[in-house]
């Protein structure tokens, strides 16, 4: 039976019924049809009227796709967009039992969205925030009543992909982690728990899969199209750059230098000189129809021509150390052992999770790739995870 079929619909808890979302961009909107085929109503405020004719524009392409291809009736279509309710002032989600925002990703712009919305909506309602990068203790503590503040990091496009992480902030309640993990099961999404540290489980875990593929083009090892080649030949659904043009390099290096920032310049998380030209250029990716690659009506990608032997090295090299960084995260308790594969499949889809993929290749395998690596560069950012030290030494496993 198909996932959208409102009338396999779960029965939302009652206290957590009627959704409010600030902001009604791409983001946004996934989260909006999120609830609503969840069974929720939705109240949206959005400040921009162009925004908010665009994501009536949008949401009502989807549902048209949707009857297109027979998952949705007409009628069930209309029945679902009559629970989103799009209101002209921020005031209107008084009554609201959550509310969410999906604004710009700037600390202090949340923080004042957040002030305001704990003076408007009752006691009870949970707050949250969807910031993918930014520390939700620190908007929290702005907030009237903290202990109903949490993080709840949804994955573009938020209808479609599955994985959420939810993240408590140092002041959130037990009862608002639990209330908000029950909310996210009942609109059909996957919850995973993630501690307040940078980047949370994803952003933290996949930044190598950008860094070291833009180091290996900087060092003139391969193309991009090489690299891009290597990393679909074992699996991912999109290489590392391709993959940053689709995101937006906007996004994807704002991201970066928060983390980066964020972890007091931890050259793990060192940005780009590359990608930072891309971004001052305006070349933002497929957005900007020129980013790594041209988009435009009449270009094409170039044809890889890197040797199996190349690539192997490559794919290795990107692979060991996006192992080392769920092995640490592990480590650090950033997230369950659980959390962390399934994440990693179910927020970007890896074809497999990182910890099962380092028991396939041999943790001691990963051990010496990474101590090369660091021996050849003399950079920390090659320097091996505890954790996975101290498996090759007992000659255990992660799973």
């Amino acid at each position: 039976m198909n996932a959208w079929n409102p009338l396999i619909i779960l029965n939302v808890i009652k206290e957590m019924k009627k959704t409010g979302l600030v902001g009604a961009g791409t983001m946004g909107q996934g989260i909006i049809l999120t609830a609503a085929i969840g069974g929720c109503d939705v109240f949206v405020f959005e400040s921009n009227d162009g925004v908010i004719e665009k994501a009536k524009k949008n949401i009502q392409k989807f549902f048209d796709k949707e009857i297109a291809k027979t998952n949705l009736t007409p009628e069930q279509a209309s029945g679902l967009n009559t629970k989103i309710h799009y209101v002209k002032n921020i005031n209107e989600l008084f009554s609201c039992d959550i509310v969410i925002e999906a604004i710009v990703e700037n600390l202090e712009a949340k923080q004042e969205l957040f002030k305001q919305l704990s003076s408007i909506v009752s006691d009870s309602c949970i707050l949250a925030t969807n910031t993918s990068s930014l520390s939700v203790t620190s908007i929290a503590s702005v907030v009237n009543l903290p202990e109903r503040f949490i993080g709840i990091h949804f994955f573009n496009p938020a209808h479609i992909m599955k994985l959420v992480e939810v993240i408590p902030a140092i002041q959130t309640s037990e009862s608002t982690v639990e209330k908000t993990k029950e909310y996210i099961t009942y609109c059909r999404k996957l919850p995973v728990l993630a501690k307040d540290t940078p980047g949370f489980i994803v952003n933290r875990i996949a930044r190598p899969y950008y860094g070291e593929a833009i180091k290996i083009y900087e060092e003139g090892i391969a193309k991009v199209e090489d690299i891009d080649f290597a990393m679909t030949e074992i699996g991912f659904k999109m290489g590392p750059f391709a993959l940053m043009d689709f995101i937006g390099h906007d996004i994807n290096f704002n991201v970066t230098e928060i983390v980066y920032n964020s972890f007091y310049q931890d050259p793990r998380y060192r940005p780009s000189f590359t990608q930072k030209r891309l971004l001052e250029a305006g070349y933002l990716g497929v957005k900007s129809e020129r980013g790594f690659y041209s988009y435009s009506t009449n270009s094409q990608k170039p044809t890889p021509t890197i040797s199996s032997d190349i690539a192997k090295k490559i794919s290795n090299r990107i692979l060991v150390m996006l192992i080392n960084e769920a092995a640490d995260a592990l480590y650090l308790n950033v997230a369950s052992r659980d959390d962390i594969e399934t994440s990693m499949t179910k927020g970007v889809n890896y074809p497999k999770g990182l910890l099962r993929w380092a028991d396939e290749i041999g943790i001691l395998t990963c051990v010496q790739q990474l101590d090369q690596l660091y021996n050849e560069y003399h950079d920390m950012r090659y320097r091996c995870s505890p954790l996975l030290r101290k498996l090759a030494s007992t000659n255990q496993k992660f799973f």
